[in-house]
Order: C-alpha cells, then sequence, then structure tokens
C-alpha cells in the first residue's frame, strides 16, 4: 500500500509552476463526444481522474491517443457507436457522468451506471435529468442505471433549484446540437463552466452568457475540430498559497488567473497572508502574523469548497477562534478527525467547525478521506513536528499532478513509500 510522508518543520523556497484545471479539462473530454472529429487538448494534466474518463470513451470504441511527454490528449469520436459506457468504470467516478449530454445530444440516446467519486456528501443527478427532460428526452431508471431517449432535442427555458456545475456543463452539453434556444437560469458561473464554453464555441457552438447566471445556446447542426489548452487549475494554486502561509515562507506560483483565485486571495488576506501579483505569477509571503477568520463555503464566486479542508489545516495553527461553514457538501468535515490526530482542536457542530488554534501540530499516521482532505493532511504535515504518514494517498493522485515533485523542489521532505 503505498502512502506518503512528510517531515514537518521546513521553510519552503522558490517557484512552483500550476497544472491545468482537473475540473476544467474533464467535462472537455467528454465534450469531445459531440464532434464526432479529433480534438486536441495540450498541457492536459494527466491525472488518475483523466485516465478513468479516457478510459471511459474507449469503453464506446472512441480512440484516445496521450503523450505523457507533450502532455496532449489527441481523442477522435468518430467511430463511437455504444451509448452505454463500461460501468465499472462509470462507477469509479462521478465525472463520468458528463458524457450524458453529449451521447443525447450526438445519439438522442444514453444508458449509463450510477456513478462514484469522493464520499463527501449526496450529489443528486436530479438537476441533470431535470435539464434533458425539459429538451425533450424521456428519462427512466433501471436496476443501478439511467437512461434516455430523445429522437431530437428541442431548446427550452431551464431553470436550477442549485447552481450545480455538473448539471450547467452537461445540459449546455446537451443543447449545442439541439434545435432552436436554450436558456439556463441559476446556472453555475465557475471558470470551468467557462472554460467549458469556450472549448465549445471553440468547435462552432453558439454559447453565451457562460460565466453569469443566466446561459444562452443556440443549437447549431453540427461541430468542428479543436485545439484547446484549459485554463490554470484554481485549486491546486490555492493549495500552494496555503502550503506558503502554513510553512511561513515565500513561494512564487506560476501560471494562475487572479480573477479566479480572488475568494482564496481575500480571505488568505485577511489571516495575514501578503500576497502581490506579478504578470501571470502570485508572490505569496507567509512570513507573517495570523490572525482567525471565518470562512462560509458558497458556489462560485463565493469561497470553494474545495479549498475548505486545506484552509482548515491553516487555521488550526492560528491563535484564537475560527469557524468554517459547508454549505454545499454535508459530509466534507471527515478531514477534521485526521487534523485531531495531530493535534489540532476542532469541534464539529452540524454543518460548522469550530477551530481553536493550537501552537503546533504534531506529525501521526492519518487518513485522506478525500481528494482536498489529502491536500489538507499534506499541508499540516509540512507545519508539523516530526513526521506524518498519510495513506489512502489514491484519492490525492486523483487531483494534483506530481504534487510530491513539485513540493521536494520548493525544500519540502516528503516521499511516497510502499507499505
Amino acid at each position: 500500500m503505498k502512502k506518503i510522508i512528510v517531515e514537518g518543520g521546513k521553510r519552503l523556497s522558490g517557484e512552483v509552476d500550476i497544472s491545468s484545471a482537473k475540473n476544467a479539462v474533464l467535462p472537455i473530454i467528454a465534450a469531445s463526444i459531440l464532434s464526432g472529429k479529433k480534438s486536441r487538448i495540450i498541457d492536459a494534466p494527466l491525472l488518475q481522474d483523466v485516465y478513468v474518463i479516457t478510459e471511459v470513451l474507449k469503453s464506446i470504441n472512441a480512440n484516445v491517443n496521450i503523450d505523457k511527454s507533450k502532455k496532449e490528449i489527441i481523442i477522435d469520436t468518430s467511430s463511437v457507436k455504444s451509448v452505454e459506457p463500461d460501468s465499472e468504470l462509470v462507477r469509479k467516478m462521478r465525472a463520468s457522468f458528463l458524457i450524458m449530454g453529449p451521447m443525447v445530444a450526438r445519439f438522442g440516446r444514453f444508458k449509463i451506471s450510477l456513478p462514484g467519486g469522493c464520499n463527501i456528501g449526496s450529489r443528486p443527478i436530479d438537476l441533470h435529468l431535470k435539464g434533458f427532460t425539459a429538451l425533450g428526452a424521456k428519462v427512466s431508471f433501471g436496476h443501478g442505471h439511467v437512461e434516455a431517449y430523445a429522437p431530437r432535442l428541442i431548446g427550452n427555458k431551464i431553470y436550477l433549484d442549485f447552481p450545480s456545475v455538473g448539471a450547467t456543463e452537461n445540459i449546455m452539453m446537451a443543447a449545442v446540437l439541439s434545435e432552436g434556444e436554450t436558456i439556463i437560469e441559476n446556472a453555475a458561473s465557475e471558470p470551468e463552466v467557462q472554460d467549458l464554453a469556450e472549448f465549445l464555441n471553440s468547435m462552432g457552438a453558439r454559447i453565451s452568457g457562460a460565466g453569469t447566471d443566466t446561459i444562452r445556446i443556440v443549437g447549431v447542426r453540427e461541430l468542428e475540430e479543436s485545439t484547446y489548452k484549459p485554463i490554470p487549475d484554481r485549486i491546486e494554486a490555492g493549495t500552494f498559497m496555503v502550503a506558503a502561509a502554513i510553512t511561513k515562507s515565500k513561494l512564487k506560483i506560476n501560471g494562475v488567473r487572479e480573477e479566479h483565485l480572488k475568494p482564496i486571495i481575500a480571505k488568505l488576506r485577511e489571516i495575514g497572508v501578503c500576497m502581490e501579483k506579478e504578470g501571470d505569477s502570485i508572490i505569496v509571503d507567509g512570513n507573517n502574523e495570523f490572525k482567525p477568520v471565518d470562512i462560509k463555503t458558497m458556489p462560485y464566486p463565493g469561497f470553494p469548497t474545495d479549498m475548505q479542508a486545506q484552509m482548515m489545516s491553516l487555521l488550526s495553527i492560528v491563535k484564537g477562534t475560527s469557524i468554517v461553514t459547508e454549505t454545499i457538501f454535508e459530509n466534507r468535515f471527515m478531514h477534521a478527525a485526521e487534523l485531531k490526530r495531530m493535534g489540532a482542536n476542532i469541534k464539529i457542530d452540524g454543518r460548522s467547525a469550530i477551530i481553536e488554534g493550537v501552537e503546533r501540530l504534531t506529525g501521526s499516521d492519518v487518513k485522506a478521506t478525500d481528494l482536498r482532505a489529502g491536500a489538507a493532511l499534506i499541508l499540516a504535515g509540512l507545519a508539523a513536528d516530526g513526521y506524518t504518514k498519510i495513506g489512502d494517498i489514491y484519492h490525492i493522485d486523483r487531483g494534483y499532478v506530481d504534487i510530491e515533485e513539485k513540493l521536494v523542489k520548493l525544500g519540502a521532505e516528503i516521499r511516497r513509500i510502499d507499505e
């Protein structure tokens, strides 16, 4: 079993390059189904989740070529015929569900197993299916699967009860080949949604309003080939910002878009972290006195739920009382118990975590309960006394490209072992 060992107490220095966003590239890979032609993704983050979704596409007869040296993915979906992907692959990762919209748009039907993913709480698919139904699809459930049939999709006005990223993306992809105009109201406005719209438009789609709460899609007959580079990963960037803060270090973080990081930057500055923009880089100086803050996760442009665990690691050693409230997922405090093993003083009260900062954390044996929890434990380990041994690190590999190598280059003592 692979584990990560972190020796704490080391100051970091230098610069780190941020990879393309996992949460942007996954829907882009799914959207490649729509054209029935070739799509070329450059500077792709070659993560476990990326490999899983490309295997999902292979299971419906897509031709996928991954060039690891160039970090390129070339996908040819001209030979895709099946509308029922491999169920075992789908159950590995929730993002597999993103192929529903492209399949019902291009083929008029799909049949897919209920998917898996991180165990961070209920993430119902009713909004996705509500959107497909509004476009004219007939949806039904079987034993462990859902299927839809639509001889043709017709544009419609769709209001989402919650601004779900996945539902917004799936409905947008379904609508690009429909007849007429589709309007998605209360749509998610995350940068990854905007990036998917940019990719679809590069293939000839007609999408406007992405990045706002109202997205308009005018259906087109077909889409063309495209070469595309996804946006930088704002969550990886935020994680390295916290790495600078929690180790009282100064780091230069390259290849970021400041406008995507505003809520993270605002909270870190409120804590006392110094930050300075320099071109497409941000210089983060954590060698300062910190103060406690309150954080409430919200849909974009609010504070991202995917940064909640990492910030909790930092607040665990900030003197005073901080309160973190999670409004997106009801089961996303599992990392609190692991941080408490390291000496953190955290009390969970419903959807809020009350954190009393301690002087120091102590290395311990812990487990990554989900992707971002794993990153939080690495961060805590960087600041802790002694050694921290992290298990279940397959979660971390789902979302961070070469995280150990990047940290080692910054001066961290971190390694992966087989135990």
